[in-house]
């Protein structure tokens, strides 16, 4: 692993530690390019400095434990996609605008950028001046990038804002799917199936710390010690 590598996998692991803090779990000192995570009285797992997150079977097995794990998975994944744009990510140069922000994403007349703090990357969306030249009406989010992203495809022109679903609709759409595979016992198997892959697409929709129920189908995409 070259120097700049692995400056990148280590400062990937001490932003996805700020947001598990976050979270509401404890992480450990990284050891060997790895984030231990503990959750409740024990050790969940473990996040690579390449995103992995690795666990023993055991330590899931307890009631809750799958949940925090998928919100742990969620994390890593979410701040991998971020961390990876701002290690290459410009300046964003605007009139009056003080302070270190790098352009996450850039399109019509809208900008969505990230702002390393030692509290974790925070994010904002503002539109251009009509030059280019400086920016206006921002909208922040602290550590909220989904809602950022969000925010952006709207002022960017990139979807329509009543095509989007709130993370309460796409959480309501998850439970309503779980309820109905778990009370309908006239579902056919390969019915059933459908909409265990339509949960997972929601699924995949749904903030980090969005509380949902996951199945044997979900758990066994996960990666294994």
């Amino acid at each position: 692993m070259n120097d700049q590598n692995e400056t990148a996998q280590l400062r990937f692991l001490e932003e996805t530690a700020i947001r598990l803090r976050q979270n509401g779990f404890t992480v450990e000192p990284i050891e060997d390019h790895h984030l231990p995570v503990c959750w409740e009285k024990g050790r969940l797992c473990r996040i690579s400095g390449k995103g992995s997150v690795l666990y023993r079977q055991e330590c899931v097995d307890v009631p809750g434990a799958q949940d925090a794990l998928q919100t742990v998975i969620d994390t890593a994944k979410m701040t991998s996609e971020y961390m990876a744009i701002l290690e290459t990510a410009p300046r964003l140069k605007a009139s009056g605008l003080d302070g270190d922000y790098r352009v996450l994403a850039d399109f019509g007349d809208a900008v969505l950028a990230g702002h390393p703090t030692e509290r974790g990357v925070q994010f904002v969306t503002w539109e251009w001046d009509f030059d280019r030249e400086g920016v206006h009406y921002g909208h922040y989010f602290q550590d909220d990038y989904d809602a950022a992203k969000r925010d952006f495809t709207v002022r960017s022109g990139l979807v329509q804002k009543d095509t989007l679903f709130e993370p309460e609709q796409l959480a309501e759409i998850y439970h309503a799917l779980a309820f109905v595979r778990e009370q309908d016992e006239t579902l056919s198997f390969g019915r059933d199936q459908e909409l265990a892959e339509l949960m997972e697409q929601v699924g995949g929709l749904l903030p980090a710390d969005a509380p949902r129920q996951r199945d044997a189908l979900e758990q066994s995409t996960m990666t294994m010690k």
